[in-house]
């Protein structure tokens, strides 16, 4: 390893023609994305299904797999032995554009996925970039369905009726543990953290074909083996104060075994001090506004939506906000994820 390999990790995105997708990303969000239908940009992935390319620097052009081979535990950091191990970068970041219903789908935890998938669960969470008026997800299940009455709707074509939908606006974050039952609906961006896996059992399809002009397959009887059936009526996350002093309010979204999400409001002129060293690695975005992260070597300006990975030995760094920003700060918690047990 070269030390001149450790340094703020930029990624050209990964975009995926889901048949849910649209020009959103573009029209609102001002992303450079490729013509037709675009439902997903992974923006920094390490999965085989979608590896992002490092954009910048002496590692340009290698993708992410890559140069944690490359770097390994200097990359992730300590607490991402268990990732590691497995060959994987621990998690996996995404724009979602979501212009008609998602598939009504559940991931798997970590247990059923490595037994059934040969790959992580998948724990993911959303914020809100922009909704609609109007705009509902669903999320979670109705008062009283039990695993028998939601098996006999489904073969009834008609489990949508026992399903818990909630309206979102912009700024909402959603916690999706593995096991529960979810779709995001119309007119909703997201942008999704998530552990880095991608299965995903469908459940109903809305009746809609696939690319290839064919319905897209479903998996019901493994949905049926992980849906959590205690995840009843579930609310939007409310965040948790942290820090409130003039120019900066700090929330803590999100914190579970696989990450933990951390929103900045900074107005213009605001530092926020940082350590990478040793821990774990980090991943800033900014969803408003300019920030400027600085560090030993040459500074990089991050302009909305977009985002970085800090490598877990960079050593101190400082994010400045240029303009008043809206900033997410991600990183592995100290807690040990049961795939690591």
């Amino acid at each position: 390893m070269k030390n001149e390999w450790i340094y703020p990790l930029t990624f050209e995105p990964v975009f995926k023609d889901y048949p849910w997708g649209g020009r959103n990303l573009e029209q609102r969000l001002g992303r450079r994305i490729p013509p037709g239908i675009i439902a997903e940009s992974w923006e920094i992935s390490g999965h085989p299904n979608g590896p992002t390319p490092v954009r910048d620097g002496p590692l340009a052009g290698m993708t992410l797999p890559e140069v944690q081979h490359e770097l390994g535990e200097a990359l992730v950091g300590r607490r991402n032995r268990w990732a590691l191990n497995r060959d994987r970068f621990p998690l996996l970041i995404k724009l979602l554009d979501a212009n008609r219903w998602l598939s009504v789908q559940v991931h798997p935890d970590d247990r059923y996925a490595l037994e059934h998938e040969g790959e992580f669960g998948k724990t993911e969470m959303w914020v809100v970039l922009h909704a609609e008026p109007g705009a509902e997800l669903i999320y979670g299940l109705k008062r009283g369905v039990t695993r028998q009455a939601f098996e006999a709707a489904v073969a009834q074509d008609n489990a949508i009726e026992l399903l818990h939908r909630v309206a979102v606006r912009a700024g909402d974050t959603i916690f999706v543990p593995a096991g529960t039952v979810h779709a995001l609906g119309p007119g909703i961006i997201v942008a999704e953290i998530q552990q880095n896996s991608d299965t995903t059992y469908r459940i109903y399809d809305w009746g809609r074909m696939g690319n290839d002009g064919k319905p897209r397959p479903l998996h019901v009887r493994k949905a049926l083996d992980v849906i959590d059936w205690n995840m009843v009526e579930p609310a939007p996350v409310i965040p948790q104060e942290l820090a409130r002093e003039p120019g900066l309010h700090q929330e803590l979204l999100v914190e579970c075994p696989y990450f933990r999400t951390e929103r900045f409001h900074a107005s213009a002129g605001t530092t926020l001090n940082g350590e990478c060293a040793g821990e774990t690695c980090e991943i800033w975005a900014v969803l408003k506004g300019q920030a400027t992260v600085h560090w030993q070597g040459a500074p990089v300006t991050l302009n909305a939506i977009e985002w970085v990975l800090l490598p877990a030995t960079l050593g101190g760094f400082h994010v400045d906000a240029g303009a008043n920003s809206e900033l997410l700060r991600v990183f592995t918690p100290a807690a040990s994820p049961p795939a690591a047990r």
